[in-house]
């Protein structure tokens, strides 16, 4: 499993992610498959090219879209909300389709789409509109399609599990862009930066742009400090300006690594929720059924209290990624609910083993758990417990002591029998 940690010293945009990824060993060629994957061969091109900035190596990548490079206001591609919109712009929809119908992976295509609403919603809020009269410059809009799915197949590519960041350093000072003149950080930046940790830095420049912001802000985790992990590479991607700093975006990929030196297991996991208050409740029994069938490792219900006083309940469906769309597709078709909450979380699983014990109502298999610090821990296969228990007439509790006194006796010798 990979870690990818945003270390954002200086700030963070959309060509400088793309820079990052690119540095830290993604190839080319994705970047140029996705762009073919979006129907936009012929259109857009994107090169790369090392550059210094401050004296640190960095990798500088260029979209370019019918032979206009990329700015460094990147805001510079929503056009006015009030105007009519002649040939050149997109709307929002437009842009979404496009990314439903690439050739991409579906986990990309449905993170993209993720990224690029956030953002339209982020400058729909600034201008007081419907996200749905948002339109876009087709030339920006195309850069900001690259910048976005670009990053998000990257990642994808690099087989990252989980993205973490450092707080978000904004500058000041104001910037021109196809509005007029703005306050840094831009007003989509502010929106978008909601709830996210931030410091200031005492810079007259655009440091944090909309689109790099909606792909931080998206796709981050969480937020702090470098995590306990092993470095395994380290990469520098450059932004368009000189700065008095290095104008870079610095990120290292890892493995986790638990606090106490011990071995754990970590998997990443994505955790899909939803309220309902309006089924009823003999569905349940169904829907955990076919949930845990599809792969889902865990499934519970919460009690809650829902808008206009009504009694409702949580369902929370605990998965690998890579079962997340058939449980996401079964929670909306196999209950009443109108939409599926999704967060990634990481998962630290202390080491187990599987074997199979021999008592005198039969064998029964166990768990045996590798606790730091503590013996280990045994956990006899409950259900097979229960059947012998009924065979043999006996209470379920004295074939679970029986079961676990042999797997005592079987650690101490080390005869264990695999399941």
């Amino acid at each position: 499993m990979k870690w990818l940690y945003l270390d954002i010293f200086a700030g963070i945009s959309g060509d400088m992610f793309l820079g990052v990824l690119v540095d830290l060993g993604l190839p080319l060629s994705v970047l140029e498959d996705t762009i073919a994957g979006l129907g936009l061969q012929g259109e857009v091109h994107i090169t790369t090219q090392r550059v210094h900035k401050n004296g640190i190596a960095a990798t500088k990548v260029t979209v370019t879209v019918h032979g206009e490079p990329d700015t460094p206001q990147g805001h510079n591609h929503v056009a006015s909300p009030h105007a009519s919109h002649p040939h050149g712009h997109t709307s929002l929809e437009t842009i979404l389709h496009r990314i439903a119908q690439a050739r991409l992976p579906e986990t990309v295509r449905l993170r993209a789409s993720q990224v690029f609403r956030r953002l339209a919603e982020a400058e729909a809020r600034v201008h007081g509109v419907s996200v749905d009269t948002v339109h876009f410059h087709e030339v920006g809009a195309l850069d900001a399609v690259v910048d976005v799915v670009g990053t998000v197949a990257g990642l994808h590519a690099l087989g990252i599990h989980r993205i973490m960041a450092s707080p978000i350093p904004v500058a000041h000072g104001f910037v021109n862009t196809a509005h007029g003149s703005l306050p840094v950080p831009a007003p989509a930046t502010m929106a978008l930066l909601e709830g996210v940790p931030i410091r200031g830095q005492d810079l007259a420049a655009e440091t944090v742009t909309p689109t790099g912001a909606a792909l931080v802000t998206t796709l981050t985790d969480t937020y702090g400090p470098p995590p306990p992990m092993r470095v395994e590479r380290v990469g520098y991607g450059a932004g368009t300006m000189d700065l008095p700093i290095p104008n870079v975006l610095r990120a290292w990929i890892g493995t986790p690594q638990p606090d106490d030196g011990e071995t754990m297991d970590v998997h990443t996991l994505n955790v899909l929720e939803t309220n309902i208050d309006d089924m009823p409740g003999e569905w349940f029994g169904s829907l955990f059924g076919r949930l845990l069938d599809a792969g889902a490792l865990d499934v519970w219900l919460t009690p809650v209290q829902m808008k206009k006083g009504r009694p409702g309940v949580v369902v929370t469906v605990l998965t690998p990624p890579e079962k997340a769309p058939h449980v996401r597709a079964l929670l909306l078709r196999e209950t009443t609910t109108l939409g599926v909450r999704e967060t990634l979380v990481t998962r630290w699983c202390v080491p187990r083993e599987k074997h199979t014990v021999e008592t005198r109502w039969g064998p029964v298999p166990v768990k045996i758990a590798h606790v730091p610090d503590a013996p280990p821990r045994v956990k006899p296969e409950y259900d097979v417990c229960s059947r012998l228990a009924q065979e043999h007439n006996v209470p379920v509790w004295q074939v679970i002591q029986d079961a676990l006194r042999a797997a005592q006796e079987a650690i101490a010798s080390r005869k264990l029998s695999p399941p």
